[in-house]
């Protein structure tokens, strides 16, 4: 048997506004501009669900109806879930029609998209738990797999997925740790007795992710074909291709005119029309062989930029200063009982943010350019600030 473990992260953050220093101590709404009346989060999240999440949607539905073994998995970040029941509940009834199938597992993470494992680790329990929390009362199943913000990966945090009854847990299948081995083999993490570490094949993910529309890639047109006798190549190092990648590469970061919508949907049959291949959920992927041996990774991997560690959200001292400045806040912000003020504080832990601040240059600059909804990371360090103050100012208030 030949497979294909899909795996698509959905996520939208919720972004603060242009917010004064002069509104600090007068305004807490962070997120409204008033622009006929919606918030630029509303505008954003619409726009997205009509260029990917609801095309994207019914492309892998349709699938899923014409061939019964067809499977993907999701990982839906809360921030996603609670900004899609209130402007598209279209796409909950759909998710969790096409979970009801049985085609589709949702892997566990945390319920803000933050890096909360690094700095403060109730908070990151808390959030993990609200997220399994929200997937069982929106879709009625409880996580079995384990992704952290970002592919953040590092030995303790796959103890911790062990400690927790999580039977597999993702990450980068980066060159660096792997050296001679395959990403397309299931492994155990360091120390774990019974955790599985199902690894990104990071070239075949981000032929499609990143490269598919690039002219100047040489291997610009891909085509289905071309792409399958990669895939045909790569089983000779390993029968389990993990394909991970973000939701929105489809219509969003590769718009529909770019063809992948076609390319996708003539894979996914090509790929079937093989005998003895497959499309394996996370947990099936997991369980397809014993491990092929122990994975450790000491330091943290993820999978962005081409250092594959946390520079992209921790490279500078706005981005450092920002996040220890905010986590200084939680004990004080999660005693005071104050749902409001908690959910504030708890946007902002949303990885975005420090990302936007980074000061990279060249290609892994242009890349945090294009996902940031500021005009520089400067702007976005001095908006994430003003509106910390004012989470600050309200904090006194409460005591």
């Amino acid at each position: 048997m030949r497979a294909i473990c899909l795996y698509l992260h959905i996520h939208q953050p919720v972004r603060y506004r242009q917010y004064s220093i002069f509104e600090v101590g007068n305004n807490s709404n962070y997120y409204q501009d008033d622009y006929n009346g919606r918030q630029s989060n509303q505008r954003i999240f619409e726009k997205v669900a009509t260029k990917s999440y609801r095309p994207m949607l019914n492309l892998l539905e349709k699938n899923m109806k014409a061939h019964p073994e067809f499977k993907v998995s999701f990982s839906i970040t809360g921030t996603w879930l609670e900004q899609a029941e209130a402007w598209a509940p279209d796409l909950i009834a759909q998710i969790r029609r096409m979970v009801a199938s049985g085609q589709v597992e949702i892997v566990g993470e945390t319920y803000y998209h933050s890096l909360a494992f690094f700095y403060d680790r109730a908070e990151f329990e808390d959030q993990v738990y609200m997220h399994a929390h929200k997937i069982h009362q929106l879709f009625g199943i409880a996580p079995r797999a384990f992704r952290n913000t970002e592919f953040a990966y590092n030995d303790q945090l796959a103890h911790w997925a062990e400690s927790q009854g999580y039977e597999v847990i993702l990450a980068e299948g980066w060159d660096k740790i792997l050296g001679y081995r395959s990403p397309n083999y299931v492994y155990r993490p360091s120390g774990c007795q019974n955790l599985k570490l199902l690894l990104k094949n990071y070239r075949l993910s981000d032929d499609i992710a990143f490269r598919f529309s690039d002219h100047s890639w040489k291997e610009w047109p891909l085509t289905v074909k071309k792409y399958q006798n990669w895939l045909d190549m790569d089983c000779l190092q390993g029968n389990l291709i993990n394909l991970f990648m973000d939701f929105e590469t489809f219509g969003e970061h590769q718009w529909a005119d770019t063809g992948i919508f076609d390319f996708m949907d003539k894979l996914i049959n090509s790929w079937l029309s093989e005998y003895d291949n497959k499309f394996l959920t996370i947990s099936e992927a997991a369980n397809i062989s014993e491990p092929n041996g122990e994975i450790s990774m000491p330091e943290t991997v993820t999978w962005a930029d081409t250092e594959r560690d946390l520079s992209a959200w921790l490279s500078n001292s706005m981005q450092t200063s920002a996040m220890q400045d905010l986590y200084d806040l939680r004990s004080k912000i999660i005693a005071t009982n104050d749902t409001r003020l908690i959910s504030d504080w708890r946007y902002l832990t949303t990885s975005d943010h420090p990302y936007s601040m980074c000061t990279k240059y060249w290609h892994d600059g242009d890349v945090h350019a294009y996902f940031s909804a500021y005009a520089s990371p400067y702007e976005s360090y001095m908006y994430f600030m003003n509106v910390l103050r004012d989470i600050e100012y309200r904090l006194k208030k409460e005591r």
